[in-house]
């Protein structure tokens, strides 16, 4: 009985290091070979018209298979989430393209999120310590809210919001239901893009400060809860 929990200790200690060795691997074997070629704006554009024959002939292996690559690259951080999106905009167009990169960008994100947080979490607090808890505490009080701002705001890269919520004790559902909501309307602009493919000569161009002004906006309205809860929170007191 004594040896029983070192066993379920040693079986996580093993467990971990093996979801680490798969992403890290995965990530390792996409530049290995080569894999941002094929990710990239240009070879999107080279063979936009054999893309568009296949999704023809072949819709719904084309939406399954266009699912799998998207949540795929989601859950290993792949750099390439805006090409991907405007491919699926340009293939699918605005509107089933939105829904099949949210839910499959939902979809990878969680995934991600479950591995880090049964890799990192407990380690990462411990090393945190105090503040760690506080900055756990103030985070998961407010967690939709906080959430919902860090996938609506454009200054925070996406795999970084995957990654960090992860250390705290935020709720899964809570997680899933923010991240599906907050990469909607950045994900229908660049799918609404994607129908306009041949005209777009680089990623850079699509992130016009009007666009980025918009989603910072929508980003902060999302912490209006949070400033109301501390105003009266300070009131009261």
């Amino acid at each position: 009985m004594r040896d029983a929990p070192r066993a379920n200790s040693s079986r996580h200690h093993w467990a971990k290091l093996a979801i680490a060795a798969l992403f890290i691997t995965g990530i390792v074997a996409f530049f290995v070979f080569g894999g941002e070629r094929y990710l990239s704006l240009d070879a999107v554009k080279e063979n936009r018209d054999a893309l568009l024959a296949f999704t023809s002939a072949h819709y719904v292996q084309a939406l399954l298979t266009a699912f799998v690559v998207y949540a795929t690259a989601t859950a290993f951080s792949i750099p390439s989430g805006i090409v991907l999106s405007l491919a699926l905009g340009f293939l699918f167009g605005r509107w089933v393209g939105t829904a099949l990169i949210v839910i499959a960008g939902t979809l990878g994100a969680t995934i991600l999120f479950l591995a880090a947080r049964y890799v990192f979490k407990d380690a990462a607090r411990r090393r945190l310590g105090e503040a760690g808890e506080k900055i756990n505490e103030g985070f998961t009080r407010n967690a939709f809210s906080w959430m919902l701002f860090l996938r609506l705001t454009p200054l925070f890269p996406f795999f970084l919001v995957n990654l960090a919520p992860a250390l705290t004790d935020i709720p899964v559902r809570t997680y899933v239901l923010a991240t599906f909501i907050g990469i909607l309307p950045g994900t229908f602009v660049f799918a609404n893009l994607g129908q306009t493919l041949g005209r777009i000569e680089s990623t850079r161009q699509l992130l016009a400060p009007e666009t980025l002004i918009a989603l910072a906006l929508l980003g902060l309205v999302a912490l209006v809860p949070v400033i109301v809860r501390r105003y009266r929170a300070k009131s009261r007191s």
